[in-house]
């Protein structure tokens, strides 16, 4: 039997070398494959990332224009508000001007009538759309006593003082609407 073993010449060691070798060679080809897939996954994330990127800046850039347009139109309603107030104060000032030239108009009548002392002495006494303060009155009270708005009556009256009210004193009451 010795003689037979020594005689058999196998190639099963030589397959063994073979398929060792091309195991490697195919891992090697599987490595390079793995690598280039990798290589290219990378890029496409790098290509989302700037495309995510591109559109977070777009978003904060829509979003400071958002704020710089909210912050001018609350400048323009502020701004429209006190153009609207002062125009309000105006047209109070012309109606208490025009109040006053018409008492001025009457003024000469009423002196004409009677000696302005012996007048002054008597009570005073309100006309269809006048009023004559008592004690404890103030603006806001005669207002909401008569059902007008405080400003409506403050527009008839543009230079009483709320705070410096005196018994007696007539102040105008605005026509009612």
């Amino acid at each position: 039997m010795d003689t037979i073993s020594r005689e058999n010449n196998s190639y099963l060691p030589v397959a063994g070398v073979i398929v060792g070798v091309l195991a490697l060679v195919l891992s090697g080809v599987a490595l390079a494959k793995i690598s280039s897939a990798k290589k290219e996954l990378g890029a496409q994330i790098e290509q989302q990332v700037s495309k995510i990127d591109e559109a977070d800046g777009k978003a904060t850039n829509a979003v400071s224009a958002a704020d710089k347009a909210n912050s001018g139109v609350t400048k323009l309603a502020s701004d429209t508000q006190a153009a609207f107030t002062q125009v309000a104060q105006e047209i109070g000032n012309i109606r208490g001007e025009i109040t006053k030239v018409q008492e001025s108009a009457k003024a000469p009548k009423a002196a004409a009538k009677g000696d302005k002392a012996a007048a002054s002495k008597e009570p005073a006494v309100a006309g269809p759309d006048e009023y004559v303060v008592k004690g404890g009155d103030t603006l806001n009270k005669i207002a909401k006593a008569h059902g007008i708005s405080l400003a409506d009556l403050q527009a008839v009256n543009p230079g009483v003082d709320s705070s410096k009210l005196k018994v007696g004193q007539k102040i105008k009451l605005p026509a009612k609407k």
